[in-house]
């Protein structure tokens, strides 16, 4: 059996490799990790009990079943589990991991992942990602357990119940309350929204609308029953599964929509017009709004696949921008380690100043809220507003098969090597090979190839100030793929 821990935990086809023998193991390295030497302190400089562990679950099929499986493993290891009374968002349960003083989470989550596929996340004790070392150590228990033929622990539910070591909790009121010091409700009290919130059959289900409760917002929920299936799709808040938001505001339903993914820990939205808003849109407004609105300063973190306008707003406001590899766990990196002001990626994750290092769709999602009702203006017309000032700016994000796996470094190396003087009429002007090779242009535009180290796949992205240009950007990415 081989499991790998990539940039956000693990992540299998249920009843395939992701079964319950599997995720005992799994477990049972964890609460090995755990005790071994040195594995954590809070983010804070403040000590954790290194015998308390959060365990959360999202709405696929089986994962409350599997979290009280983990929450067996660990009492049997002699850890006290804080076990989530119902299915809840992730940024919720890393935040428990941080109120409690928890030495780690876990949450059961395939986060965006089609429906047949469920997984596990790994939290630590700053509330956040599990850092790569901490990854690999459970790793290395996991395989270390099997040469040994060593199995793991357990003790029965109910009797873990009545010694204490599982305790059942409600993590949204603590999680509620801290976002309440990043929310300012008084604004959107001020002028309540009219809006559509898709959680997408998710965790992320109610979660809006039941902190608005009183705000004088009137908010329509769609695809929030327990639906474990996702009613076929991925629950991933892009533009190809929201049709049904889409559809929701056409219908009057609403002024604008929120969508949530499978576990809550991205962001989309759609404007008036039903046009997907996009993570780029969303993160350069809230920078703006951050800086401007708020008085807010401090560093801008994002991936190498996100957009560059946050660099020209950043440039404007005299603050640094660092770029990171794909994944959220290398912007929380820079959230624990300096004064970040924002950091996202392009995927949906994004989290500011204040906050836990964890991508949070929810709270991008009041954040948006508190940016319509403070400008007075629909969200479509900030979109614009934003795109004059810092735009045009064109994204598209295309993987294409290859014919066989290829070496990322060796890949990266080639192209490097052979980086073009110029891409659709324009100078490049630099070369990065951070995460894969990235071809910025004059102009600003960018390309940007990853091959991907699991799979025989390459990832191209490109931001352009014309559609045209991002399709002649991505040709070029096609005709590597096909070389």
């Amino acid at each position: 059996m081989t499991i790998h821990f990539g940039t956000d935990g693990w992540r299998a086809v249920i009843s395939d490799t992701f079964t319950f023998d599997n995720l005992r193991i799994v477990s049972q390295a964890i609460a090995d990790a755990l005790a071994s030497e040195g594995w954590e302190k809070s983010a804070n400089g403040e000590a954790v009990n290194p015998r308390l562990v959060v365990v959360g679950f999202d709405t696929r099929f089986l994962s409350d079943r599997y979290a009280a499986e983990v929450a067996r493993v660990l009492a049997a290891n002699g850890y006290t589990v804080l076990l989530a009374q119902a299915d809840a968002p992730t940024p919720a349960i890393s935040y428990a991991v941080r109120h409690q003083r928890a030495v780690a989470g876990v949450m059961i989550t395939a986060s965006h992942n089609a429906p047949r596929y469920n997984g596990v996340k790994l939290k630590a004790a700053f509330g956040g990602s599990a850092l790569p070392e901490q990854c690999r150590r459970v790793e290395i228990y996991i395989n270390d357990n099997e040469q040994r033929a060593r199995g793991p622990n357990l003790m029965d539910f109910e009797k873990a119940r009545e010694l204490g070591l599982i305790q059942r909790f409600n993590p949204l009121p603590a999680y509620f309350d801290h976002l309440r010091t990043l929310i300012r409700t008084d604004v959107i009290a001020e002028r309540p929204q009219r809006f559509v919130v898709d959680s997408m059959y998710g965790s992320g289900r109610g979660v809006i609308k039941a902190f608005l409760q009183g705000s004088g917002c009137e908010i329509h929920e769609i695809r929030a029953e327990m639906n474990p299936g996702f009613g076929g799709i991925h629950p991933e808040p892009i533009a190809r599964y929201l049709g049904a938001l889409a559809s929701a505001i056409s219908a009057g339903m609403g002024d604008f929509g929120l969508a949530t993914d499978g576990d809550a820990d991205r962001i989309g939205a759609m404007d008036e017009r039903g046009q997907f808003v996009d993570p780029h849109k969303i993160m350069a407004l809230a920078l703006k709004y951050l800086v401007e609105v708020r008085g807010l300063s401090g560093a801008v973190v994002r991936t190498v696949s996100t957009t560059r306008m946050v660099d020209r707003l950043a440039q404007r406001y005299g603050l640094p921008v660092y770029e990171t590899p794909v994944g959220f766990n290398h912007i929380a990196d820079s959230m624990l380690q300096e004064d970040v002001l924002i950091g996202g990626e392009e995927s949906g994750g994004i989290s500011f100043k204040g906050h836990i290092p964890e991508g949070d769709g929810p709270i991008m999602g009041l954040l948006l809220v508190e940016m319509m009702a403070y400008w007075g203006k629909p969200l479509g017309k900030l979109v614009d507003e934003l795109l004059e000032e810092v735009g045009p700016a064109f994204y598209e994000r295309v993987d294409l098969r290859l014919a066989r796996p290829v070496s990322k470094s060796e890949m990266t190396q080639r192209l490097r090597r052979q980086a073009p003087a110029m891409l659709d009429g324009a100078r490049v002007v630099e070369v990065r090979d951070l995460d894969g090779i990235k071809y910025i242009l004059e102009d600003d535009s960018w390309l940007l190839i990853r091959p991907s180290g699991t799979e025989p796949v390459l990832r191209v992205y490109a931001e352009g100030r014309s559609p045209s240009r991002v399709r002649q950007l991505l040709e070029y990415g096609q005709q590597v793929a096909n070389g």
